[in-house]
């Protein structure tokens, strides 16, 4: 897993709309806010997409781009932005290269048996391309807000 202060792994994985995304093109510009979630149109993964899609303006303000990951296709993406009106970029991880880089495809024990899964994480990437805060295992209620006010102090 990995830990503040090592730098944030680089990838490039496709969006909703099927446009390569290159992590490395937000260094020296913006600050990096990587949701990973488990699936799209999921009750937890609709609240904390749609909570980030709320609060996008003030991450904005913030110098941050929010981007979600799950290892969805982008169709499917596209077809979970447009039934809950989510605004941040989601992308498509169907390989899982940024969930192994990251590491939240971890195994889970489900009525005795081994399976393999995204565990809902959050990662800030300052400007410099550092990791400031590596969170595993998060709660989708209200994460949205409690990762703001992490980016608000870590700014001031």
């Amino acid at each position: 897993m990995l830990k503040a202060g090592q730098a944030a792994p680089m990838f490039v994985l496709p969006d909703s709309d099927m446009e390569p995304i290159d992590i490395a093109e937000f260094i020296g510009k913006n600050n990096v806010i990587l949701f990973f979630y488990p699936r799209d149109d999921t009750p937890g993964c609709t609240l904390e997409a749609t909570d980030f899609s709320d609060h996008e303006d003030e991450f904005l303000r913030h110098d941050c781009v929010v981007i979600g990951i799950s290892r969805d296709d982008c169709l499917k993406h596209a077809e979970f932005r447009d039934k809950h009106g989510i605004s941040v970029r989601l992308l498509s991880d169907v390989e899982g290269e940024a969930c192994q880089q990251y590491g939240v495809w971890q195994a889970k024990e489900v009525d005795g048996v081994k399976k393999y899964g995204i565990v809902r994480s959050t990662f800030v990437i300052d400007k410099q391309g550092v990791l400031r805060i590596a969170l595993y295992g998060v709660i989708a209620k209200g994460h949205a807000l409690d990762v703001l006010r992490v980016v608000k102090e870590l700014n001031s």
